[in-house]
């Protein structure tokens, strides 16, 4: 039986850069893998970030919409059935951000990918910095994305207070509370003997971190559901073709992230083409390619706002959040 992960995590925690450090260390020790991206209703921004781990021991495949909930699940069901039947030593599913984990469970006890996948780990990666103020749906879906998993790799922990990290383990723990789920997570500074916390510098994880990580399982929690759909919680926006530079795009980030005019956003993510005459953010010139543009990629949250030169991209900016307020987004991007 094939081995299927679930990389479960809170919009912009980690979940991809994760991934292809998972995938990596998969592929260093001998497996030949396969990764789905299932991103209800979005573009597939991510798998774009994840396609120089193509080759010939990794493949990736990509769930984007779909017209409902119910038609996106046979398209999950669909892509693992053909995905059971490539001779994979493991799979990796990146579900979206605002993912209903039992969707995952429930097809995997389906005939006939009852007989072909075996769950191995469920892998929930946590932001250090996790903000403190977030609704009753969003500490829901947190809550739902943790409940089941055998550990929580924290990110950005190199960037986080030990005051931090134990803020954000008590904000995990409390919003397992308020749905009734008896799970607790502690960390190696508690000083207990269950641990179930990783937090450490992801550049510096050794064989035996991912060793850990790669065995960690799943535990089957209990907890109890509220009336809303995950998927309606948040919304998105979606900016195709805007043109500004990189030090306006970093500028209009960081003021869309802290206008609480624009609502609750929570990330933007995406890709922009520049030209020549593009700065980045120190006002020095962006080197180019010979055609005289490139590619650049957006990933950004209140805590980090990260642009970086990509040599592929598609034009479209994604605003991630509750209560959007579409025009005065536009009015940053200067659409």
């Amino acid at each position: 039986m094939v081995k299927i992960d679930l990389i479960t995590g809170f919009l912009g925690s980690g979940k991809t850069t994760f991934i292809r450090k998972y995938a990596q260390y998969l592929m260093d020790a001998g497996n030949n893998i396969g990764i789905l991206e299932n991103d209800y209703g979005a573009v597939n921004v991510d798998m774009m970030l994840l396609q120089d781990l193509m080759g010939e021991n990794c493949e990736l495949e990509m769930i984007s919409g779909g017209c409902d909930k119910d038609c996106h699940r046979r398209r999950f069901k669909t892509k693992l059935i053909a995905m059971g039947m490539c001779g994979y030593d493991r799979v990796i599913v990146e579900p979206s951000g605002i993912f209903d984990v039992d969707e995952f469970f429930d097809i995997l006890h389906e005939e006939p990918l009852n007989r072909w996948y075996q769950i191995g780990n469920v892998i929930a990666i946590v932001d250090s910095k996790l903000e403190r103020d977030l609704s009753e749906e969003a500490d829901f879906i947190l809550a739902s994305e943790v409940a089941d998993a055998g550990c929580i790799v924290m990110s950005k922990s190199q960037d986080a207070s030990p005051e931090e990290i134990q803020g954000t383990i008590k904000h995990v723990n409390q919003a397992l509370e308020k749905v009734h789920c008896s799970r607790r997570f502690c960390c190696e500074m508690d000083d207990v003997d269950t641990v179930n916390i990783i937090h450490k510098n992801w550049d510096e994880m050794s064989k035996e971190d991912f060793d850990r990580i790669a065995s960690c399982g799943y535990v089957m929690a209990s907890y109890r559901k509220p009336e809303f759909e995950a998927e309606d919680a948040f919304t998105s926006l979606y900016f195709m073709n805007v043109k500004m530079t990189e030090k306006e795009l970093r500028e209009a980030a960081e003021k869309i992230l802290s206008d609480s005019e624009c609502g609750r956003v929570f990330r933007m993510k995406g890709f922009m083409r520049i030209d020549s005459d593009s700065e980045d953010s120190s006002g020095k010139s962006v080197q180019t390619e010979s055609d005289g543009e490139q590619w650049i990629e957006l990933n950004a949250t209140k805590n980090e706002i990260t642009i970086r030169p990509l040599h592929v991209g598609q034009e479209v900016l994604i605003v991630i959040g509750e209560e959007l307020q579409e025009e005065k987004v536009k009015s940053y991007l200067k659409i």
